[in-house]
């Protein structure tokens, strides 16, 4: 029950995967700061030796962030690419409290020893059995072939690939008016 949804001043999700979330201590800082209003909150109270408040459960930017146009790489970001499969067998991979499946790793299309850099146009997701198969040559050496060629994704493919991979089960019910029901998993 400490976590608080933050939302951006146009009242959705700053993130949808990971979902953007703060502790309650944070949220309540951000507040007497200024910088966020409570939208909602818990019906637990906090107390200090003068005051007394209920727990934040959403709150609201005052500020609107603009999303970044160029999304930085990350492991997570990848995967969400990807959309949680490997780009060899299409073998599903593992999410946590969402779905079962094999674990997932970063792979270079082409080999680091062979000059492969470590960016968007080079990696992709994939299962270990096939990581393994591939070993350090490329792809083309392989025999292998690649569901979808690597590119640099727009944060909009990012947010349209991690909606659908929220868990209802984590959320708390004053949170699902601010997150589209048919991208939640159930």
């Amino acid at each position: 029950m400490d976590q608080v949804l933050i939302l951006n001043a146009d009242y959705r999700p700053l993130s949808l995967f990971p979902l953007s979330i703060c502790s309650w201590r944070y949220a309540i800082k951000a507040l007497f700061l200024g910088r966020v209003d409570v939208v909602s909150s818990y019906n637990k109270e906090v107390h200090s030796p003068t005051t007394s408040m209920k727990l934040p459960s959403i709150i609201v930017l005052k500020d609107y962030v603009p999303p970044v146009s160029n999304p930085a790489f990350s492991r997570t970001s990848l995967l969400i690419r990807d959309k949680f499969e490997c780009q060899y067998c299409g073998e599903h991979g593992f999410i946590p409290n969402i779905r079962e499946g094999v674990s997932l790793n970063m792979d270079h299309v082409i080999p680091r020893c062979k000059g492969g850099e470590r960016n968007w146009q080079n990696i992709v997701a994939s299962c270990h059995p096939c990581n393994l198969k591939k070993g350090s040559q490329s792809v083309a050496e392989s025999g292998m072939n690649l569901r979808s060629k690597p590119h640099v994704p727009t944060s909009k493919e990012l947010w349209k690939n991690s909606r659908i991979l929220i868990p209802h089960g984590n959320i708390p019910d004053d949170w699902l008016q601010f997150i589209d029901p048919k991208y939640i998993k159930n």
